[in-house]
């Protein structure tokens, strides 16, 4: 990469990486995280959950397989910016439509490469979760800086809002056995293809859709999907979906749905020191004793002192590492969220299950 322009990192914290800049030459900034996935980086990178975050990828090199038109979570790179040890130029799939850095550039991404990303997430793990930037066109420290300082935590912000559909669509068969109601919140494209697969005619609302053209869809259930940004600051959804769950029709969440679930029903969601990023985080499923491995991707996770306190609310999963809750259903309604990605678009499919578990619930509420 010598022919490369030279490139800054600069954290919260004023700790500095000097790299080459890839993709377009520019300037970004976001809120830092690292994935520890070693295969599926297109897919990370257009998942919309990303939305203004810069990320890094631990795997040591990124970009050797290309990119593929089926392999896309959203119309394009929703990460803010990326971080890399070694970015490959060339690449070997004989299916590949592309390079990593023509999809890079089309989508005005800013990266960096050639940083010693170990070094870089160790110091993150000790540090906790802060706000970065990246620039391949600035390199006085000071401006980087000050430009820096202007950037918004993650906490409190809303960002679904940025990703969601602009306009209603629908995907499958208009006769197919059930109808399902999709909220975008920044939705994976395999959470759709996972449905329709299963028989289902799936029905997209932008996150603002109002209750009442939910329920003249007349949906056998409701799907809540996945997206960016802190829950807590999203209070029209959670009132939305507080309405949604009370009709006591099938309701399944992930991810950003899960946690907007649970602050419609009175549980409070806090940030992570560290969020889970990668394709191999380990799940026990609490009610049949099954581990899980699993794919996920948050930085906001629902407290486990508010769930204490909700007698009508179970924790059906957990996570192997850290203890969090990772899955929860209703006591008293076909309703239930998990806080990982069981589409998995990347990642093992150990959870596909969950979407079985949906059609079982509309199945059975339709009787």
């Amino acid at each position: 990469m010598e022919s490369r322009q030279p490139a800054l990192l600069v954290l919260e914290d004023g700790t500095v990486f000097n790299g080459v800049g890839i993709g377009k030459k520019g300037t970004t900034t976001g809120e830092i995280a690292f994935n520890t996935g070693m295969t599926g980086y297109q897919e990370v990178f257009t998942d919309p959950s990303y939305y203004g975050q810069i990320l890094i990828m631990t795997t040591a090199h990124i970009g050797n397989y290309g990119v593929h038109n089926q392999e896309v979570e959203s119309d394009g790179i929703k990460i803010s910016g990326m971080v890399i040890k070694k970015f490959s130029e060339t690449f070997s799939r004989p299916s590949s439509s592309g390079s990593l850095e023509d999809l890079m550039i089309s989508s005005n991404t800013v990266g960096i490469a050639d940083i010693d990303t170990r070094a870089l997430v160790r110091h993150i793990r000790n540090k906790g979760a802060m706000n970065a930037i990246i620039s391949s066109e600035i390199l006085e420290l000071d401006q980087l800086t000050k430009i820096l300082q202007t950037t918004p935590s993650m906490a409190g912000l809303e960002l679904s809002s940025k990703v969601t559909c602009d306009m209603t669509f629908d995907e499958g068969d208009q006769n197919a056995d059930f109808k399902v109601a999709l909220i975008d919140f920044g939705v994976k494209r395999n959470i759709i293809r996972c449905l329709v697969e299963r028989n289902c005619f799936v029905k997209v609302f932008p996150m603002h859709v109002s209750f009442e053209d939910l329920l003249e869809f007349n949906p056998d259930g409701f799907m809540l999907s996945n997206g960016p940004g802190d829950p807590s600051a999203m209070p029209d959804s959670i009132e939305l979906v507080k309405k949604i769950v009370a009709i006591g029709k099938p309701v399944f969440g992930i991810c950003l749905g899960h946690q907007i679930l649970g602050l419609s029903q009175g549980l409070s969601t806090e940030k992570m020191f560290n969020g889970h990023r990668g394709i191999n985080h380990p799940i026990i499923n609490l009610k049949t004793g099954k581990g899980e491995i699993t794919s996920q991707n948050h930085g906001f996770v629902i407290s486990k002192e508010s769930i204490n306190n909700n007698l009508n609310i179970s924790v059906t999963h957990k996570h192997l590492n850290d203890d969090t809750i990772a899955g929860i259903e209703l006591m008293d309604k076909p309703v239930f969220s998990v806080q990982y990605h069981p589409e998995a678009s990347a990642g093992p499919h150990d959870s596909r299950y969950l979407f079985d578990q949906f059609i079982d619930n509309m199945k059975k509420n339709k009787i």
